[in-house]
């Protein structure tokens, strides 16, 4: 089976190539690129699946999903104009925003918002042998916050604060990819993970065939207080079944990932764009009957592909929307009626 990766890779060459062949006319096309996550997350498949979703929609566009290492990562390379676009969690687009927490004295001033696309969860996941049953539990243990400067790594460094713990309480800890960390819970070289993800994410599926696993929940209080220390979060339960081995619902703290840019794009290019992501359009090359063949908004055929992308709606597109929307997408929904 070909793996997602090499099916991106697939897919951004063959758009290559028909730039090479296409003729002359070819020559106005504008790459536009979106800054994804790490492989075993949920970031990378979307990405891909949007890019080439709008792609194949908007004429004078080719679309790359690159991965990367997710939300800070991200925000930096917009600040830097190294990047078109990039997914994000909107507590991190926040701070970057603002200059707070890990962005203070170093704002991103030039990001703007396109959408808010589903929800994120925080699944703290641990080896079934761990002797790990509640949060508490996570003392003392080999601990992986996720990759260094991440948008996990932020959520796991905000539940710890919550917890009154820092990472001096903990045997040992190490920054990983979610991939990586799902080899060092499975090498019994951890024992317990965060991964901020839409849920089911394939780098605890693919744990979960091979070990036993627990998922560890946040108990009512303590998500209470996190959601009073941190209003961008909220309670989430994620259900039983999701994973192998675990049969019970899990509760979490959830947050939304958004899809960000760079203010300094043109707003014709961010109004296309937009439209593409929720409205059903044309297919730029393929034809039906001697006419432009209709083709599905980029949501739902994200929703086609990801469990997750049934959760990217018109509806939630501005839910925990905390830094201004560039001004192409505000045009789509100022027209939409959704904002005045």
């Amino acid at each position: 089976m070909i793996k997602k990766r090499h099916v991106v890779l697939i897919i951004v060459a063959l758009v290559a190539l028909s730039v090479m062949f296409a003729g002359p006319a070819v020559g106005a096309k504008k790459f536009f690129a979106i800054a994804t996550g790490g492989t075993g997350g949920t970031y990378y498949p979307l990405g891909g699946v949007l890019a080439q979703a709008l792609s194949t929609k908007i004429p004078d566009i080719i679309m790359t999903a690159q991965s990367g290492n997710a939300s800070v990562a991200n925000c930096n390379l917009i600040r830097e104009h190294e990047i078109e676009s990039a997914f994000v969690q909107n507590n991190v687009a926040f701070a970057a925003y603002t200059g707070t927490a890990q962005f203070e004295g170093n704002p991103v001033k030039n990001i703007r918002g396109i959408a808010s696309l589903y929800p994120e969860t925080i699944q703290i996941v641990a080896r079934a042998d761990a002797g790990i049953k509640s949060i508490m539990d996570i003392k003392g243990k080999r601990l992986i916050p996720g990759d260094r400067g991440s948008g996990t790594e932020v959520d796991c460094l905000n539940i710890l604060k919550a917890l009154g713990l820092s990472y001096d309480d903990f045997e040992n800890v190490d920054w990983l990819s979610f991939s990586g960390a799902s080899q060092r819970l499975k090498d019994k070289q951890a024992d317990v993970a965060f991964i901020t993800a839409g849920w089911p994410t394939s780098a605890i599926t693919e744990l979960a065939t091979t070990s036993d696993i627990v998922m560890v929940p946040v108990d009512e209080a303590l998500i209470a207080k996190i959601v009073k220390m941190y209003p961008f979060y909220a309670k989430v339960v994620i259900p039983a079944g999701t994973y192998k081995g675990v049969a019970m619902d899990t509760p979490a703290v959830t947050t939304m990932a958004q899809w960000v840019c760079d203010a300094r794009i043109p707003k014709n290019i961010i109004y296309q764009l937009t439209q593409a992501l929720w409205e059903k359009g044309t297919y730029v090359l393929r034809k039906k009957d001697g006419k432009a063949a209709e083709a599905e908004s980029g949501a739902a055929i994200m929703a086609q592909a990801h469990s997750k992308g049934k959760d990217v709606t018109l509806e939630t597109a501005l839910d925990g929307m905390a830094i201004p929307l560039h001004p192409g997408a505000a045009q789509f929904y100022r027209e939409k009626g959704m904002i005045k």
